[in-house]
């Protein structure tokens, strides 16, 4: 898949993408091309269109253009269309509505809207929109909620209005979509953040942009994962395919390690190997998995999974010292990335791969409050530990030290966010380290098969981490396939 569809550029990019677009094509082409797939995507959410009824919210930019043309479009159709300003007449994008009012639309006022519309276009405010919507703009978007909740669909116009294109930030009110059409790439807000939340099924309308520079991030597909899973070849065995160890888990937390040693299992590499205190629930749910009482004790491995359930006293510190000490790829969750967060000398100055899987509290002991951009705070701990870090979330942000692009996987369900679901996804990730995998793939990858096992639970009934386990293989089958 081309990163025009998955890649997702900083509003300045597209900006001068546009501009390298409009200075070869005649005027207003760009805003057509756009309106064309707007219009097509309108098409495709309505019942039909003859005789339906649909407003549009139109504001002074493009966005605003954007709607009244494609308005027009439905107009010409037979759809009933009306235009609602958010800003002064005459601030209304001119050849837009001209276009509207010969295609039999009009443009009225809020209170001239006496019957539901099926379908709401908001084309309020644009990828420029900073600090939230104007009261007249609010007004609008707060209609454009209740019409939602009596059933209308609502088609946002590349970015729904009042979210933060780069980070996905609202502030104040903000339209939610059911549907967006993004026009010629993906933006960073509609992937993170409650820009996520806010912004439905994103589709992206190929509008001839074109990108010289690296995205800010890219949205992980079934595709890019099937490319980064290793495949074991004929000559291989299960010291080649990769042996894992996994340190975690105590006396009062097996489970974590039962879990974690499960997620390993689903995993490419061959051999697991199990360190600690919870060797017997681990032998007992998984005779596979080889076990010893401590990391000394293991054997040789090449990454690391520790701290899930390891408790935060002298022995388990001990533990993540003599793991971190290695040259070999760890991965630090839960117990362990408080005991980094202690002492971070401890990943700042390894030279091997390490990985960090903090959800927002976790992360706040390690860097700071998250904030409202995520993915620059995954990035900025990233870079501060020289580390790769996996931000957990409604959609999981993973950074790593350098200048590259961020991934977002977007695979996952809401229910996921439950005790034991993050020590399943800490051994997916350890067994594609294990495997060769690079860390941000690593984690990448391991966190989309994660969501997809979650996505597969959620559908058979409450989600609980053994039922993720659980689901796990056929997640990967149906991923890598």
């Amino acid at each position: 898949m081309s990163d025009v569809l998955t890649g997702a550029w900083p509003v300045e990019a597209i900006r001068a993408a546009e501009h390298e677009v409009m200075a070869h094509v005649p005027p207003g082409a760009l805003m057509r091309r756009a309106a064309a797939g707007l219009a097509r995507r309108c098409v495709e959410v309505l019942d039909r269109v003859y005789g339906t009824p649909v407003v549009l919210l139109v504001g002074k930019g493009d966005n605003g253009g954007d709607a009244l043309y494609a308005g027009a479009a439905l107009a010409r159709r037979g759809a009933v269309v009306r235009a609602i300003a958010g800003v002064q007449d005459e601030r209304v994008h001119r050849a837009g509505l001209t276009a509207l009012r010969a295609a039999g639309g009009r443009l009225v006022e809020l209170e001239d809207v006496r019957e539901r519309p099926a379908l709401v276009v908001d084309g309020l405010l644009g990828i420029g929109g900073r600090g939230g919507l104007r009261p007249d703009s609010a007004r609008l978007a707060v209609a454009a909620e209740q019409w939602r909740a009596q059933g209308s669909v609502v088609v946002a116009v590349d970015l729904p209005s009042g979210v933060d294109a780069d980070t996905g930030e609202v502030a104040g009110a903000a339209v939610t979509a059911d549907v967006t059409v993004a026009f010629g790439s993906l933006k960073a807000g509609l992937l993170v953040g409650e820009g996520a939340v806010r912004a439905g099924l994103v589709e992206v309308v190929d509008i001839g942009l074109s990108f010289p520079a690296e995205p800010l991030a890219r949205l992980v597909t079934a595709d890019a994962v099937a490319r980064w899973w290793p495949r074991p070849g004929p000559s291989d065995d299960k010291y080649t395919r990769g042996v894992v160890g996994i340190a975690a888990g105590s006396e009062q937390y097996p489970g974590a390690a039962v879990l974690g040693t499960g997620g390993a299992l689903s995993g490419p590499s061959g051999y697991v190997r199990y360190a600690g205190a919870a060797r017997d629930a681990v032998r007992t749910a998984h005779p596979e998995v080889v076990s010893a009482t401590s990391v000394a004790d293991a054997g040789r491995v090449q990454a690391w999974v520790v701290g899930s359930g390891l408790g935060t006293d002298d022995e388990a510190e001990d533990a993540v010292r003599q793991v971190l000490a290695t040259d070999l790829p760890v991965l630090l969750d839960a117990d362990g990335l408080t005991i980094v967060a202690r002492e971070p000398a401890l990943v700042r100055e390894r030279e091997a791969p390490t990985v960090l899987t903090p959800h927002d509290r976790e992360y706040a002991r390690l860097a700071g409050d998250v904030g409202p951009d995520r993915i620059d705070a995954a990035r900025r701990a990233a870079r501060e530990l020289g580390v790769t870090v996996l931000l957990k979330g409604y959609r999981t942000v993973i950074a790593g030290p350098d200048d590259a692009p961020v991934y977002v996987v977007k695979a996952g369900v809401p229910e996921l966010a439950t005790a034991g679901t993050g020590d399943v996804l800490s051994g997916v990730i350890g067994s594609l380290l294990a495997g060769g995998v690079p860390p941000a793939e690593a984690a990448a990858a391991g966190a989309f098969v994660h969501g997809t096992a979650g996505r597969l639970a959620a559908e058979a009934g409450p989600v609980v981490a053994s039922r993720v386990l659980d689901h796990l293989p056929a997640a990967v089958q149906r991923t890598i396939r």
